[in-house]
């Protein structure tokens, strides 16, 4: 059966979600290790720097969304963001995606946020799909990047 909570009540699986990360978007941490990179993903659970959401089925994560404070480092002024979304392959085309998304978005909007950004390199068309506008194209990390913002 399909679950969804926050990873804050299954950190055994952090590790695993941030290797995940690590390795989807290797180009964002060129310059940090994986294990920093899951100390700062499990300490941020609980301060709230990458709050994040995960599916889960049968006790096997499935993949995740954050709601982070900061994910853009030359946009400091912006946030909070929509970030770190990623499903395994094998569970992808089940819509996990966009409910881990909505799961955040609520979530926000509950805490008080208007607007929610997020940035990505290679699926602006489906997040305009889930509501998302494209504020501007910008280059980071040698690929061309969109900065997207959805009001809540």
């Amino acid at each position: 059966m399909l679950q969804m909570d926050w990873l804050t009540n299954h950190m055994d699986k952090s590790d695993q979600m941030a290797e995940w990360l690590h390795r989807e978007f290797s180009y964002e941490f060129a310059q940090q290790s994986l294990a920093s990179w899951q100390q700062e993903f499990a300490a941020g659970q609980h301060d709230g720097r990458w709050k994040c959401l995960i599916a889960m089925e049968h006790d096997q994560l499935l993949g995740g969304a954050s709601l982070a404070s900061h994910d853009l480092p030359d946009q400091p002024a912006l946030g909070p963001w929509l970030a770190c979304v990623f499903i395994t392959p094998e569970a992808r085309r089940r819509g996990l995606a966009a409910q881990l998304i909505e799961g955040i978005c609520n979530h926000a909007r509950e805490a008080g946020v208007i607007t929610l950004f997020l940035h990505t390199h290679s699926q602006r068309d489906y997040y305009a799909k889930l509501g998302w506008d494209v504020l501007e194209r910008f280059e980071a990390w040698g690929k061309e990047q969109w900065l997207m913002a959805r009001c809540l």
